[in-house]
């Protein structure tokens, strides 16, 4: 009887621990690693994060901090990304419609941060206002009014920074968006350090009462661009402050317009009047009016699937977009869009699957405010999760492959993070996340030292 029991046993160490010795391996081999990583003078002052769990059992191989809350930098776009395909369907698309009574004409938009956007054949500039321009070919318009309801005034969150405020990466929501509120600022320098630099152009042509200032000047050669834009609140005139290189003639920074949908009506304007159907400039462009009821579209625009504009949003790490969704989920769910709403909606429901609030302190969808604190915990929760759901091949799809790893990096000043999967070797995936808040020292050297550690899931 001791030798049936004893064979059985053996048998069951035999199917059982190549799995679990597999995964001590690698937990030991994290652990190893990440002792090293915290002993970097880089990390003197800094707190660390990561926590790292096998997918088919959910068992933690590695957790070193997960519960405390840290600035995720723009990994928590993978969070907004997931809730995006959960509260508002992987086919969600965003409408624009333009309505026309008499000479009015009513635009009708929906927060589509696509709209004039390049990164689609169909969304780019002259294509939207073409179409439009022909949707209009018959009417005589003289006002052009924005509908502005159910949309928080402001198109900026709490807690961004206002260096970052007025760069493209800083372009804020709106109800109505265009060119995705970017535009370029051509710059030239002096032949001598020290030298003003001049705005030689915008692209495309500012057509609104926006002004920018320059204040930069002339660096050494090769010294790149360190030249940053500031908006004042409530003022129509930026500043521009900074560097850029000596002989330069055309060096492009690229800024956030105060009002894409300032700029969105003047080149509609400008538009239909070339085709006579808006005779004279408009005394009510970008005014507020509601259409009347029961009146059909004359032209609606229709933005990418969600999925589309999700593939962009991680892999190109645009802003914009995240927050464009986030304040989507408030209006959908709430009736009103606004970013406190949205954040609200994301919480109750991830509070629902047993992630507590707390985990998911933000501010903003993107991850730009410094203020945001979420937990790696919280993040490898939601990709776990997102694994299971039919939409997950097109969100895999939209992670960045960096050090031969699919997943979403975050950076602001000082904070660095990366949180994704990785099958290894041995077949087995990982979900992991890392954060790392009040390094000092290069970005650069910090995050080979990072990805050292994640080397152990290979």
């Amino acid at each position: 009887m001791r030798l049936k029991v004893s064979v059985i046993a053996c048998l069951l160490y035999i199917v059982h621990a190549p799995a679990d010795v597999s995964a001590q391996i690698v937990s030991k081999k994290i652990e190893a690693a990440f002792a090293q990583f915290e002993k970097d003078p880089q990390l003197a002052n800094a707190i660390s994060s990561l926590y790292v769990i096998e997918d088919k059992t959910g068992a933690v191989i590695f957790d070193r901090n997960s519960r405390i809350g840290l600035a995720p930098a723009s990994t928590q776009k993978t969070i907004t990304s997931i809730s995006a395909y959960e509260l508002l369907g992987k086919t969600f698309s965003y409408f624009t419609s333009f309505y026309t009574d008499g000479g009015n004409l009513y635009i009708v938009p929906s927060g589509d941060p696509t709209l004039g956007s390049f990164r689609w054949e169909n969304t780019k500039p002259v294509n939207v206002l073409q179409r439009i321009a022909t949707a209009l070919q018959q009417k005589k318009i003289t006002n052009i009014y924005i509908d502005s309801s159910g949309y928080e005034p402001g198109n900026i969150p709490d807690g961004w920074m206002w260096q970052d405020i007025g760069n493209y990466y800083g372009a804020g929501s709106e109800k109505l968006t265009w060119r995705e509120n970017q535009f370029d600022i051509l710059l030239r320098s002096g032949n001598k350090i020290g030298d003003p630099v001049s705005i030689a152009a915008t692209v495309p042509a500012i057509l609104y009462q926006y002004k920018l200032q320059s204040f930069v000047s002339s660096a050494r050669t090769g010294t790149g661009d360190n030249a940053y834009i500031y908006l004042p609140a409530n003022n129509n005139e930026g500043i521009i402050k900074g560097t850029i290189p000596v002989n330069e003639k055309r060096f492009s920074i690229s800024g956030a317009f105060p009002s894409g949908a300032a700029q969105f009506v003047f080149e509609l304007e400008d538009t239909l009047s070339k085709l006579n159907i808006l005779p004279a400039p408009l005394p009510n462009k970008n005014s507020f009016a509601i259409p009347p009821q029961n009146i059909a579209p004359a032209h609606t625009e229709t933005s990418p699937p969600l999925d589309s504009i999700i593939f962009w949003l991680n892999r190109k790490s645009v802003n914009l977009y995240a927050e464009a969704l986030i304040k989507t989920i408030g209006l959908i769910k709430k009736g009103y869009s606004s970013t406190d709403n949205g954040i609200n909606v994301l919480k109750d429901y991830w509070k629902e699957k047993g992630i507590s609030p707390t985990e998911l302190n933000m501010f903003d969808g993107s991850g730009l405010s410094p203020l945001n604190r979420t937990t790696t915990h919280a993040q490898v929760q939601l990709l776990k999760y997102a694994k299971q759901q039919p939409w997950f091949t097109s969100f895999y799809e939209s992670l960045p492959l960096y050090n031969g790893m699919k997943m979403k990096s975050g950076t602001i000043t000082n904070v660095k993070g990366f949180t994704g999967y990785h099958t290894s070797a041995s077949g087995k995936t990982y979900i992991f996340s890392f954060l790392v808040n009040n390094y000092n020292g290069s970005a650069t050297a910090l995050v080979k030292k990072m990805y050292k550690v994640l080397d152990r899931v290979k």
